[in-house]
């Protein structure tokens, strides 16, 4: 297969800053920035001309923290971030083909960028990038195909998103705002119903790690579900777990401070928390602790409101135990559990589904820019 240079192609151009003005009719251009590549949210306007781009036309933003990232279809004037790349035989090559093509090469154009602290596209590296040699109508065949796996994948996100929109929603609907109480429900200190400790932290952690007991860490949570740690990266030996807090399996454990405040989630191991969770445990037969796990989550805002001043949010035991929690009747706080957890298994199967499916649009980008694609092949979602 032959290949030519995208510089052979594309003419590229850097776009000016422009003064966003308000939207008069049929006065003004649309002022196209960063944002904008990934939505329509957040529309401004400018009456200044400058770099015009047309919906055949392809933006690469060339500075920032998303240098490199690749926009379709935008009409109007761009910024002095982005730049516009405009096929000049639109015959012989489909912008739309040449855009996926560019975006599969983002992690090479990251790795070329230059500037010591705000990273710039290099033009060099930009148009030394190989375009296979396809028939128009081949690109245009692969580049639809690219366009409905793009489309499943992102249904699939929208999916994952449904699901914490219906949480939210169940809980909203089922109990009410937890602070305000406008249901009426009976209340008591969360320290009345459980037996709350903070983690602690053998120092230096280093001399301790080892292959004896799972050390849980706040990253420990985020790469399961939403729901259970059931796993840890890291272990500390004996000597540190004699220094820290031992947990049973069936814990609760909560975030309460920092960026991460108000992150929850129940043990299905043993193992020991860092000073950054506080430990829910002995939790009372009037609480459900998939209820009350949600219920921490719902309460975020509030409880980063009565966290006392500093540089990061920190709520210490005292604070939590004295936090008033609505008790709802307990098979109310089941069911809703139920529709938790049924939700969480759902997602978890669309989770698996979304990296099937980016791996195989992996796997059709690369056919797509070899000429390998059979065109008979579809995606379903």
């Amino acid at each position: 297969m032959k290949f030519e240079k995208l510089g052979e192609i594309v003419k590229i151009t850097k776009g000016k800053k422009h003064e966003p003005v308000p939207k008069r009719e049929g006065r003004n251009f649309r002022y196209i920035q960063i944002d904008d590549l990934r939505n329509d949210n957040n529309l401004k306007y400018t009456d200044e001309k400058g770099t015009e781009v047309n919906e055949n036309d392809l933006i690469i933003a060339w500075d920032g923290a998303n240098a490199g990232t690749i926009g379709f279809g935008k009409t109007g004037m761009i910024g002095s971030t982005l730049a516009r790349l405009r096929i000049k035989e639109e015959k012989e090559y489909n912008t739309d083909f040449i855009g996926y093509l560019l975006r599969s090469q983002n992690k090479f154009l990251r790795s070329k960028t230059t500037g010591a602290t705000i990273p710039h596209i290099s033009k060099d590296a930009l148009e030394s990038i190989l375009v296979p040699q396809l028939d128009y109508p081949e690109q245009y065949h692969a580049s639809l195909v690219l366009k409905k796996s793009e489309a499943v994948i992102e249904q699939r996100k929208q999916s994952i998103e449904l699901l914490d929109e219906l949480i939210k929603s169940s809980f909203n609907e089922m109990f009410g705002n937890p602070q305000r109480n406008e249901k009426g429900w009976n209340t008591k200190p969360l320290g009345e119903l459980c037996l709350m400790r903070r983690g602690a932290s053998p120092r230096p952690i280093n001399d301790f790690i080892g292959d004896a007991v799972p050390w849980i860490k706040i990253g420990d949570g985020t790469k399961g579900n939403e729901l259970y740690i059931e796993s840890t990266a890291v272990s500390i030996t004996k000597a540190g777990a004699e220094k820290s807090v031992l947990l049973n399996e069936g814990s609760l454990v909560f975030a309460n401070c920092g960026v991460s405040l108000g992150f929850a989630r129940i043990l299905k191991i043993k193992g020991c928390i860092h000073d950054g969770w506080l430990s829910f445990e002995k939790v009372s037969s009037e609480l459900d602790k998939i209820f009350l796990l949600k219920l921490l989550n719902h309460s975020t805002n509030y409880l980063r409101r009565i966290a006392p001043d500093g540089t990061q949010p920190n709520l210490n035991t005292g604070i939590m135990k004295k936090f008033e929690i609505i008790l709802p009747p307990i098979e109310l706080q089941i069911h809703f559990a139920k529709i938790v957890s049924n939700a969480e298994a759902l997602r978890e199967q669309y989770k698996k589904s979304l990296i099937e499916l980016e791996n195989l649009y992996g796997s059709l980008s690369q056919k797509a820019f070899k000429g390998e694609l059979e065109f008979s092949k579809s995606i379903t979602a």
